[in-house]
C-alpha cells in the first residue's frame, strides 16, 4: 500500500513552494517502523520462489536505504528538501549557477536512480526477474520512491485557479496550463520527441562502455571529430546579417533552457580522472593511454531530472532525464529568474516601486545603471586580473560574454524606464501592480522580437509560414516544455556562428580608439571590461556594425571556441565542439539519422546519399570516414553540415526541431502576448511598434542604427536616427481610476 505523505501545496506569491515541515516527523516515524519490520525479517527459501506486495515494499525500502549510504554515506539526511550536501561543494562553476532548489531536486532525482538500480539487481538476484518485467512495478512503487527520494509532489489543479494565475504568469512557469501544471515550468525533465538511447537502456551514454559497437562500429571519440571536421582557424562573413543575430541567439537560449551538471559526491573528482564513473564522463583525447588526466577533457555528466508522474509509461520513467532548471516559456525569465528566490534578489523591494534593482556601486559615464553585483564572496569573476564581481541577473549565465552581458543591462533599464512612465500614467497603482504589469510588457517584446524579427532569418521565411504559420489562439493540448534534443543540439547550431574577435566600435562604427576589438577569450567572464572600458555601447555598436559569421560545413567553429574555451576553475582550454558532442551522448539523443526521420526526411543509407545533404562533398567523405554508418553520426554535427534551406541559416533538420520548439512555446503559453485576454488590441498595436533597434536607442547613448539590429547595414546607409523610430505609446496601459 502507498502511504501519501504530503504537505498542502502553498500558493505564495506567484510561485508554488513545497514546504515539507510537517511530513518530516511522519516520514521519519514512517522509515523506522519499516526498517525495524525489515531488520527483524529473514527471507526464506520459499519466499524466494514467490513475489507478493510485500516483498516488493521491503525491497524498495532495503534499496532505497543503500542508495543514501551508497552516494551520501550513512550520515545522509533523510530530510532532503532542508539540507543538501551539494552546498559545499565547491571547485564548479556550475554548482554556482545553480539554484538550491534546482541541486535538490537533482539530489532527490540521484537517490531515486540509485534506489530503482539497487531494488534491479536484488530483483535479478533473489527472483531471476528485471525490474521492466510487465507488471512488476506499479505507478504506486514508483511514487513511493519519488517520495522517499524527496522529489516534490505533484500540484493540484485546483491550485492554480488562483487569481492571481489568472492575470500573471508564475515567476518559475507553474500553472501555465491549469491542467498540466507542470508543463514549461523550471526543474521538470527535458521533454523527449524520440526516447532515449542509453547503453544500458537506462542511462549509460553512448561511448559510455569501451569497445561497444554501434552498426558495427565504435562511435568516434568527439576530439577526433572536432579536430578532423570542426575545427576552423577563420570564420566567413555573411554580410546579409549583422552578428547582433548571433547574439540573441544566445540570449533568447538562455530564456529557454538551462541544464546544469551534476557535481556528484563531495569526493567525486572530474578534474582528475580519465575513467568513466558516474557522474564523470570524460573526453577521451589519447585512445591508446587513458590513465592520465591529461590525456581527456574533464566532462561531468548532467544533472538528472526527479521523476514525474505524467511520463507515458513506468519503461520510460525508470530513464534518466535531464532537468531543465528554468522556464521553458519565452517570459523574460532571462530579466527576472525562474524562481522567487532569484526574483526578489533582482526587485528594488525596498523601493517600494515596482523596479528592477541596479548598482549602487558603479555607473555608465552617462549615469546609467549597470547590473548589481552578485554578493556572494565566491563570485568567479573576483578571480580576475582586475578584480571584478560578477553581474547578477534572471539568468546565471549572464557574465559569460560582453555582448550577452549587455543585452541583460538594456533590459534592466528597459524595465525600469517603463515602470516609471506607468507610474507616471498610473499613480494609484502599487509596486506589485507596476511590477507585474511592465514584466508582462517586457516579456511580450522578448516574444514578439524573436518570433518576428529574429526565427524567420534562421529557418527561412518560407519555411516559418509553412511549419510555425500565424498564430491561432492558446491551445491547451500543446506541451511547451523544452525538448531535450532542441536544448542540446538543435539550438547549438549557434555555436558554429561565434566569431573569434568581439568587436568595439565608436561613434562612425569604426574601431574604437580607446577599447580597441578583442579576441574572443579576452572577454569570458570579464565584467570589469564593460565597467572600466566605455560601457555596453561600444560592445552594442559592434554587434550591430559587424557582419555576422557565417556558417560553411568545411568552416564550423572557430578555434577560440575548440582550443581555447574558457570554463571556470577548469585549468586547461577546453573544447565547445568536443562539449556539445558529448552532451549530446549524455544525454542519449537518437542518431542523425532518426531525427531526419522524425522530420519526414529520408534516412542517409551511403556517402552519396549524403553528399546531397551536405554542401561539401570532401566533408562528407570525411564523416563517413569517421562514422563508418550514416546512422552512428551524432545529430548535433549532422544538423551542423546539411546545405541551408533558402534564406535560413540552418538545413532542414535543425530547421524542423528548432521550427516544432518554438511552435509549442507560442501555442501551449497562455499568456502569450496574442492570446485573448493578455493585451487590449490598441496594446498589441503598440508592442508591435518596438524593435531591438528601438531598445538599444532607448537605453544607451546610441544615436543611429539599422532599422533591424539584426540585419547587416555598412554605416552610414540604411542607417537612422534613433528619434525617426517608432515608439510604443504607453497610454494604451492608462488605467482611469474608478
Amino acid at each position: 500500500m502507498l502511504l501519501r505523505i504530503t504537505d498542502q501545496t502553498k500558493v505564495q506569491g506567484f510561485t508554488i513552494n513545497f514546504i515539507f515541515h510537517k511530513m518530516v516527523c511522519c516520514k521519519l516515524m514512517y522509515l523506522s517502523m519499516v526498517f525495524v519490520c525489515i531488520s527483524s525479517t529473514i527471507i526464506s527459501n520459499d519466499e524466494v520462489n514467490t513475489f507478493n506486495k510485500t516483498s516488493m515494499l521491503k525491497l524498495i525500502m532495503t534499496s532505497y536505504q543503500e542508495s543514501l549510504e551508497m552516494l551520501n554515506g550513512k550520515a545522509f539526511p533523510i530530510r532532503q528538501r532542508q539540507s543538501s550536501p551539494l552546498s559545499s561543494i565547491r571547485g564548479y562553476a556550475f554548482n554556482r549557477q545553480t539554484e538550491t532548489e534546482t541541486r535538490e531536486i537533482g539530489r532527490a532525482a540521484e537517490v531515486f536512480q540509485s534506489t530503482l538500480q539497487a531494488l534491479d539487481k536484488k530483483l535479478k538476484q533473489r527472483y531471476k526477474r528485471d525490474i521492466t518485467s510487465t507488471g512488476l512495478l506499479s505507478w504506486e512503487h514508483m511514487e513511493l520512491i519519488a517520495e522517499l527520494s524527496g522529489c516534490p509532489p505533484p500540484v493540484h489543479a485546483s491550485d492554480c485557479h488562483h487569481s492571481q494565475f489568472t492575470k500573471y504568469r508564475s515567476i518559475n512557469g507553474m500553472c501555465n496550463n491549469r491542467y498540466n501544471q507542470h508543463w514549461g515550468a523550471a526543474n521538470i525533465p527535458l521533454i523527449r520527441w524520440l526516447p532515449p538511447q542509453y547503453e544500458d537502456g537506462v542511462r549509460q551514454p553512448k561511448g559510455w562502455n569501451k569497445g561497444r559497437l554501434y552498426n558495427g562500429f565504435e562511435l568516434p571519440m568527439p576530439k577526433d571529430v572536432s579536430r578532423n571536421i570542426i575545427e576552423s582557424a577563420f570564420k566567413y562573413k555573411d554580410d546579409r546579417y549583422s552578428h547582433m543575430l548571433v547574439e540573441w541567439g544566445q540570449y533568447i537560449d538562455h530564456d529557454i533552457t538551462l541544464t546544469p551538471q551534476n557535481p556528484g559526491k563531495p569526493d567525486d573528482d572530474c578534474l582528475n580522472t580519465c575513467k568513466n564513473v558516474y557522474p564523470c564522463f570524460p573526453i577521451q583525447q589519447a585512445p591508446d593511454d587513458v590513465s592520465s588526466p591529461e590525456n581527456c577533457i574533464p566532462f561531468n555528466r548532467s544533472l538528472p531530472a526527479c521523476f514525474k508522474v505524467f511520463l507515458p509509461n513506468i519503461s520510460q520513467a525508470l530513464q534518466q532525464q535531464q532537468i531543465n532548471a528554468i522556464t521553458s516559456f519565452i517570459d523574460a525569465s532571462v530579466v527576472y529568474g525562474s524562481s522567487q528566490k532569484m526574483n526578489n534578489f533582482l526587485r528594488d523591494l525596498d523601493g517600494f516601486n515596482g523596479k528592477l534593482r541596479v548598482n549602487q556601486h558603479v555607473e555608465d559615464k552617462h549615469g546609467r545603471p549597470y547590473l548589481p553585483f552578485e554578493e556572494s564572496l565566491e563570485s568567479e569573476c573576483l578571480h580576475s586580473k582586475k578584480n571584478s564581481a560578477c553581474f547578477r541577473a534572471g539568468d546565471s549565465r549572464v557574465n559569460e560574454g560582453l555582448p550577452l552581458t549587455s543585452l541583460h543591462t538594456l533590459w534592466v533599464r528597459q524595465h525600469n524606464q517603463i515602470v516609471q512612465k506607468l507610474k507616471n500614467l498610473n499613480n494609484h497603482w502599487n509596486a506589485s501592480t507596476l511590477y507585474e504589469e511592465t514584466r508582462k510588457i517586457i516579456g511580450a517584446l522578448h516574444q514578439i522580437i524573436t518570433m518576428r524579427d529574429y526565427l524567420p532569418k534562421i529557418i527561412g521565411e518560407e519555411f516559418f509560414e509553412d511549419y510555425i504559420g500565424p498564430y491561432k489562439g492558446y491551445d491547451s493540448t500543446v506541451d511547451p516544455s523544452a525538448s531535450n534534443v532542441f536544448a542540446t543540439a538543435a539550438f547549438r547550431f549557434g555555436h558554429a556562428t561565434i566569431s573569434p574577435i568581439v568587436r568595439r566600435l565608436n561613434e562612425s562604427y569604426q574601431e574604437h580608439e580607446h577599447f580597441p576589438n578583442l579576441m574572443l577569450h579576452q572577454t569570458f567572464f570579464s565584467p570589469w571590461r564593460i565597467i572600466k572600458e566605455g560601457g555596453i555601447d561600444p560592445i552594442l555598436r559592434g554587434a550591430i556594425g559587424t557582419e555576422a559569421a557565417a556558417l560553411h560545413s568545411n568552416n564550423l567553429l572557430a578555434d577560440e571556441l575548440t582550443e581555447r574555451l574558457v570554463v571556470l576553475t577548469i585549468p586547461q582550454e577546453m573544447d565547445l565542439a568536443s562539449l556539445n558532442l558529448q552532451r549530446g551522448r549524455d544525454h542519449g539523443l537518437p542518431g542523425y539519422n532518426d531525427w531526419r526521420e522524425l522530420c519526414r526526411m529520408e534516412r542517409i543509407k551511403t556517402l552519396t546519399d549524403l553528399k546531397q545533404v551536405v554542401s561539401n562533398a570532401s566533408v562528407a567523405e570525411k564523416i563517413l570516414q569517421l562514422y563508418k554508418h550514416p546512422d552512428n553520426i551524432d545529430v548535433w554535427l549532422g544538423g551542423l553540415v546539411e546545405t541551408f534551406l533558402p534564406g535560413s541559416r540552418t538545413g532542414p533538420v535543425f530547421a524542423c526541431l528548432i521550427a516544432k520548439q518554438m511552435k509549442a512555446l507560442r501555442d501551449g503559453d497562455r499568456f502569450w502576448w496574442e492570446a485573448d485576454g493578455i493585451f487590449t488590441r490598441p496594446q498589441r498595436d503598440e508592442l508591435l511598434k518596438v524593435s531591438l533597434s528601438k531598445i538599444i536607442c532607448d537605453n544607451t547613448d546610441i544615436t543611429e542604427v539599422p532599422t533591424d539590429a539584426f540585419v547587416f547595414e555598412k554605416y552610414p546607409s540604411s542607417y537612422v536616427l534613433c528619434n525617426t523610430l517608432p515608439e510604443m505609446n504607453l497610454e494604451a496601459w492608462r488605467d482611469e481610476q474608478k
